[in-house]
């Protein structure tokens, strides 16, 4: 169980620079009250950014540095979780992130973003998205349950069931399943090896017991086989190296033609400019009357021929311009045939590295056939020794195809795994026997909070609603004030789950301005019924605006106040 004990931020939103510090685990019902913008809805922000990273709020992360102080924003949360305590500090400007158990700090050679799953995987067990469903319900930046998309619903299960490890197990075993089939791929190019070796064994104790003329002549037919492969290769390696000589022949006027389209482009845009500055003129011309410099009217026959010179040099411009786009085309058509030929010289380079590799293959199996001709023609080897060594040859490979057989095993066994392990094996079949027990305490819920309705979720979180005429709905249909009993109900009921499990179960249960919205004056006092009866091991904190309405209602009450434009918990 996660007991969370204190959380205390400074510089945070509207906080000043003295630290704001909240006891989360001292009272059973806490009313946090206050004006907008007093800094009441801070603690969500605060505990989301400790924890998480990132605020509870639609806040960009930078904005959550207090504007008037510009730095320092610092908040400290402290929790126990099965007997060691933990303390998370987060800061910005400068940027903090520390870990502390038992008062010594955890290492942080790792990245930060490794440093958070520490937190998320390895202390807390659970991610930003179930912490809100089971901890914090709010009316700002909270997505209820069932507003959540499929894959983020089982996810929230997942987590409050405790059952996501089998997704890591899955994970790891697509690792394992991934690591047997390349041992499987190895061991049959190496029996392949075994085999082939195996067979050319055999060659040779056959060739031990042909005549050795026989054997001689045919290497030395395989020779000429491959000396005549050797011309043909090096006849065709002769041409595609005049050809390439003369292709890169053509090639070489590349920078030149490069040169001169840079120096056209440049010619071009050095004349674009000059025509944009005559339109600029003729337009000024056209449209003024009086020199703006002198104040003298300018002459019709003298703008009349400004304007005409003008236009004259603007035409004369434009035809160059053009000519140029005609010389730019006639380049870059060189430079495309240029671009095919420097390709058929890619094509051509790759022919001959290709020929090349074969003339040397050749001449290698030729050097290996002379090898075996110099051999047969003075072995002496008794042909006994030959098949012992035959022997031990299929011993390998015999191994080696034992190994596969043992390896095809493993392989079958993981993927019977890999089924159980899939969203539809285990975790399906867990689900499947809590699905009844979510579904009664829903409904448990529901019916605490006068909601005559059957609620059902289905294995794949779809809900099926019915009223007491058997009448179906969706969650959309209801009103704001019944979706919001259904989301109490939902929020109650992972809570117990998570009792039930041990797994996300925690003291802390946050409402933010749940009683300011869309509950009726029965909602409320059936809510408050509900909370009496969950906080005899929960700490309730409720935010809200009805300060005086709910001030009898709660054990102790916070109210956050403006000072001197800090937010600050009123003395009491």
């Amino acid at each position: 169980m996660i007991t969370f004990r204190s959380v205390e931020w400074k510089n945070l939103l509207s906080t000043g620079n003295s630290p704001t510090k909240v006891l989360l685990n001292k009272s059973s019902t806490t009313l946090i009250i206050g004006k907008n913008g007093e800094g009441k809805s801070t603690i969500l922000d605060a505990l989301c950014f400790s924890l998480f990273g990132k605020p509870f709020r639609n806040i960009n992360k930078n904005q959550l540095v207090n504007s008037i102080n510009g730095k320092n924003c610092l908040v400290t949360v402290d929790f126990d979780i099965n007997g060691k305590n933990y303390k998370i500090i987060r800061g910005i400007k400068p940027n903090i992130f520390e870990i502390w158990c038992d008062g010594v700090m955890l290492n942080q050679d790792a990245a930060s973003r490794d440093y958070q799953k520490v937190v998320e995987q390895q202390i807390l067990r659970l991610n930003y998205k179930t912490f809100t469903q089971v901890v914090i319900l709010g009316s700002a930046s909270f997505v209820p349950f069932m507003q959540l998309p499929s894959g983020q619903r089982r996810e929230v299960i997942e987590d409050i069931l405790d059952i996501r490890i089998f997704s890591t197990m899955n994970q790891l075993l697509k690792e394992k399943i991934s690591d047997t089939k390349d041992k499987i791929a190895a061991v049959e190019s190496e029996i392949k090896i075994a085999k082939a070796a195996v067979q050319s064994q055999n060659v040779i104790i056959s060739t031990l017991t042909e005549a050795k003329t026989e054997s001689i002549k045919s290497l030395l037919e395989k020779i000429a086989t491959n000396d005549k492969a050797i011309d043909c290769s090096q006849l065709t390696i002769t041409e595609l190296s005049t050809t390439l000589k003369e292709l890169r022949k053509q090639t070489e006027t590349k920078s030149e033609i490069n040169e001169h389209i840079e120096k056209a482009k440049t010619i071009r845009g050095k004349l674009t400019a000059k025509i944009e500055h005559c339109t600029n003129h003729t337009e000024f011309f056209a449209e003024n009357a009086v020199c703006p410099s002198c104040s003298q009217d300018i002459a019709d026959d003298y703008k009349r021929g400004i304007i005409d010179d003008l236009n004259v040099k603007i035409d004369e411009n434009n035809v160059k311009v053009q000519e140029l786009e005609v010389t730019l085309g006639i380049l870059n058509a060189k430079l495309n045939q240029i671009s095919t030929v420097l390709d058929e010289i890619t094509d051509k380079n790759i022919e001959l590295s290709t020929l090349n590799s074969t003339v040397s293959l050749l001449n290698k199996q030729n050097d290996t056939l002379r090898e075996e001709i110099q051999s047969a023609k003075a072995d002496t080897t008794n042909v006994d020794e030959e098949k012992r060594k035959l022997k031990e040859l299929a011993q390998n490979a015999m191994e080696k195809l034992n190994l596969k057989t043992s390896l095809a095993e493993e392989r079958n066994l993981q993927e019977v795994a890999s089924v159980l392990l899939k969203d539809t094996g285990i975790k399906t079949a867990i689900i499947r026997e809590y699905l009844p027990v979510m579904n009664k305490l829903i409904n448990k819920y529901l019916n605490a909070m006068d909601t005559y309705i059957h609620f059902e979720l289905d294995e794949a979180f779809n809900e099926v609603i019915k009223s007491r005429f058997r009448d179906e709905f969706t969650y959309a249909s209801f009103s704001e004030g019944e979706k919001q009993k259904i989301d109490l109900a939902i929020l109650f009921t992972w809570r117990q789950i998570a009792k039930l499990k041990n797994s996300v179960n925690t003291n802390l249960l946050i409402m933010d301005e749940i009683f300011d919205s869309s509950l009726d004056s029965q909602g409320t006092d059936l809510l408050l019924n509900l909370l009496d009866q969950v906080s005899h091991d929960t700490n309730v904190f409720t935010i809200s605006h009805k300060g005086d309405q709910l001030f009898d209602k709660f054990r102790s009450v916070l109210r956050f106040e403006k000072l001197n434009d800090f937010s600050v918990i009123a003395a009491p």
